[in-house]
């Protein structure tokens, strides 16, 4: 049995490992690579071989970064099932068909302004509607826990990850030659947090772990602290008269912000302000988060049943149409306006940046991890000039940030995974992270007497 690292590794987008056993091979995420837009262009147009060659596919969330390639794959002739959550499901039906929008959006848009350029480039979306739409056929839904089996060799469970509605943990028995028992983490939640279940732990033993470290060398603020920590970036936003523009993954931190502005709201902590949620992705997202209450945590479930609206309240909006989206460019009175993209890498958040980064009474409030290379990661730098649809933009907004939303584990949290999960294990290998991250996480998780390495894409590992 052997394993391929083909992305997600040294790095945290587009995840991609495969898996190979006497009897086959299996693909774990298909998602989409995220930095420098010429690389990325190229690393999602042509996928490996590797990939290609899987007999069925196992996707752990419906995040674009662990999900966004699927279509592609389907595009190249890959038949195989995708075995997912039930959640993860009904979100890649939204999320592969927006994806596939936004890039014909952005491509029409970017090839209308400079294609009088000689130079130019023009750009070709990866993917259409219908290609997305011929990936979901081949999704198979099964929910937590139930065993189902990818390869005749292989038994497979799924266990909750409590990252986002409906994220797993990959729990693979393998039987030809000796057992063995391989877990991926897919992103690990944090415990406590709002609306969703904490993380489960794999049952023991384990052979060997592929474990995220997004955030391996770093604490999370205090999840109690985000309550004050919003009221206090909206209220001084407001109180200069400016805008609060917030990144935001559709699906996740969307959610969890409005669970933290609805707080506010009732406890009339908060400014009298309209919000917008500019995303037709998130209204559908919202519905979906309705059909799934077996990922909700006791609090959220019993708030629902007594009859609470969970992203609901009094001065929220939500934003669907193009025009209506535009016609907040004129907006000329303070504003909380949430949108996707979550890396400001596409869809209309990079209008609202365009348009708002230049004041200094806006405040660009980042609430999630910013990948290197992408404007998301620009802003958190706080670089003097940034890049905006091409065109270069003074950031003179202030700039906050947020890390007590995040729903990655963070140092502590994996350090307890791994020194549970892994105990006793053949090896741990570190994927989704980045340099600064992973090798003080791997320090540590040697020192705990495990060992540990940190592949490279393309590097290949041998599983006795």
């Amino acid at each position: 049995m052997r394993i391929k690292f083909l992305g997600a590794a040294q790095t945290v987008t587009g995840s991609m490992h495969l898996l190979e056993t006497n009897e086959g091979r299996i693909l774990v995420d298909c998602g989409m690579f995220q930095g420098k837009r010429e690389e990325s262009r190229e690393r999602n147009a042509k996928l490996p071989p590797e990939a290609l060659s899987a007999d069925v596919l196992i996707l752990t969330h419906a995040h674009i970064d662990h999900s966004g390639s699927i279509p592609t794959l389907v595009k190249n002739g890959f038949r195989g099932a995708i075995y997912t959550t039930p959640a993860t499901r009904d979100l890649c039906a939204y999320m592969l068909r927006d994806a596939a929008r936004i890039q014909q959006h952005d491509a029409d848009y970017l090839n209308r302004k400079f294609g009088a350029d000689p130079e130019w480039k023009k750009i070709v979306p990866l993917y259409t509607e219908d290609d997305a739409i011929e990936a979901l056929k081949l999704f198979v839904a099964v929910p937590y826990g139930r065993a189902f089996q990818p390869l005749p060799d292989v038994s497979a469970r799924l266990i909750d990850a409590g990252h986002i509605l409906g994220s797993a943990e990959v729990v693979l028995d393998v039987a030809s030659g000796s057992p063995r028992r391989v877990v991926f983490s897919g992103d690990l939640g944090r415990k406590g947090m709002p609306i969703i279940r904490d993380p489960e732990m794999p049952p023991a033993p384990v052979d060997y772990v592929l474990m995220e470290s997004t955030y391996g060398n770093r604490v999370h603020a205090d999840i109690h602290s985000m309550h004050g920590d919003l009221e206090r970036v909206v209220t001084q936003t407001i109180t200069r008269g400016g805008k609060l523009i917030v990144p935001a993954f559709a699906v996740g931190r969307t959610q969890e912000l409005l669970h933290a502005l609805a707080f506010l709201s009732q406890a009339k902590r908060l400014p009298d302000v309209p919000i917008f949620i500019d995303s037709p992705l998130s209204v559908n997202i919202t519905e979906v988060f309705k059909l799934h209450p077996e990922c909700f945590d006791a609090e959220t479930r019993t708030f629902i049943e007594e009859g609470g609206d969970l992203f609901g309240f009094r001065g929220l909006r939500y934003i669907s149409k193009v025009e209506d989206s535009m016609a907040l460019n004129d907006l000329r009175e303070p504003a909380i306006i949430i949108a996707s993209s979550g890396m400001c890498e596409a869809g209309r958040i990079l209008h609202h940046l365009r348009n708002n980064c230049e004041d200094p009474k806006n405040t660009i409030l980042i609430v999630g991890f910013q990948a290197q290379h992408t404007l998301g990661r620009r802003i958190v730098e706080r670089r003097q000039r940034i890049k905006v649809l091409g065109v270069e933009r003074d950031l003179r907004a202030q700039v906050e940030i947020m890390n007590a939303f995040s729903a990655h584990a963070d140092k502590n949290d994996l350090l307890e995974y791994a020194r549970t999960c892994a105990k006793g294990s053949k090896g741990v290998y570190l994927i989704h992270g980045e340099a600064d991250q992973q090798e003080p996480l791997a320090a540590n998780l040697r020192q705990m007497g495990l060992t540990c390495q940190v592949p490279s894409v393309g590097q290949e590992a041998l599983l006795s």
